[in-house]
């Protein structure tokens, strides 16, 4: 793992009230995914140059007010360091998926962290791990959505405030949740303005990362730097019956007519929704792959603003 002294914890500043915390609030903590060498700006020009076509994903946000406009750009002839440059001139997000299927030494460091946080948290198993590195302009944002597995983002260049807002109804409701899990929207939800005064920031700077409750709703805005970052996810058991729940849930709400359903992560009820999600699945139900497929840009190094048009 290039220069890094194995002995070392990537997790500089864990505290036993971590244990406790995980995975219910946010958390910022120290790390040391700089000293791997695996995050310099040549290593990820080369990681882009690896990346298969479908891994990677390259998006241009625009806003009016609470409404946000996406659209969706590829590589084309670009170098990785290229497309870096590209990035930081325009208004863009890289999004190298899931390194850890296709670069073996990205895989090792993934699994080394997880062993990590595994040593420090009883009972804490992990499976579907995944990592993907985002390459992310000046000024960039991403805007209010929520994820559903277990998150971390790790920052390594630059400087992003994040938003991380109260996992309740009113801030992102069980049906919205329901909406993502069956693919009937992408992880967008609808925001409005007075949110912000409920979320709690965090400006996140090199060698920090931050962690949140399984789906809390957020948003990211870029300093004014180019920004690289590091996305981990995970699932365990408790989420993986979170997931069984809210999924079954819509499919009995859309079948059946089913409304008030529990939510609760554990107990039998967990059994016959799951079992509806898979009946659900199975008969093909549910949409497959994103959202959005339809490519408006190129990368372009020369472009003012980093990006050509595709006619």
């Amino acid at each position: 793992m290039n220069s890094m002294n194995m002995s070392r914890d990537i997790i500089v500043d864990w505290q036993a009230q971590h244990e406790h915390l995980f995975g219910q609030h946010a958390i910022r903590l120290q790390h040391r995914l700089i000293e791997t060498g695996l995050f310099t700006r040549e290593s990820i020009g080369r990681l882009i140059e690896r990346c298969p076509k479908s891994h990677l994903g390259l998006e241009s946000v625009s806003f009016e007010g609470d409404v946000h406009k996406r659209i969706y750009g590829e590589l084309g002839g670009a170098s990785g360091l290229e497309a870096i440059a590209a990035i930081e001139k325009g208004s863009m997000w890289m999004n190298i998926r899931r390194v850890m299927e296709w670069a073996p030494e990205y895989n090792d460091l993934l699994n080394r962290i997880f062993t990590e946080f595994e040593s420090r948290m009883d009972g804490f198993k992990t499976f579907k791990r995944n990592m993907g590195v985002l390459v992310s302009s000046p000024n960039a944002k991403v805007p209010y959505h929520a994820d559903i597995q277990g998150q971390s983002l790790w920052q390594i260049s630059g400087v992003k405030r994040v938003f991380v807002y109260p996992r309740s109804d009113i801030f992102m409701p069980s049906k919205n949740i329901e909406k993502i899990l069956l693919r009937e929207t992408t992880e967008d939800m609808p925001y409005r303005s007075w949110f912000d005064e409920y979320a709690t920031t965090f400006d996140l700077k090199p060698g920090e990362m931050l962690t949140w409750p399984l789906y809390a709703p957020h948003k990211v805005e870029n300093h004014d730097c180019l920004n690289i970052s590091v996305t981990m996810e995970h699932w365990t058991k408790p989420i993986w019956n979170s997931y069984a729940v809210q999924y079954g849930n819509g499919v009995l709400r859309r079948t059946l007519g089913l409304k008030n359903s529990s939510t609760r992560d554990h107990g039998i009820h967990v059994y016959p929704k799951a079992a509806a999600a898979f009946l659900w699945k199975k008969a093909g139900r549910q949409i497959e792959g994103d959202v959005v497929k339809t490519r408006d840009f190129r990368i372009s190094s020369e472009s003012a603003n980093g990006r050509v048009a595709i006619s």
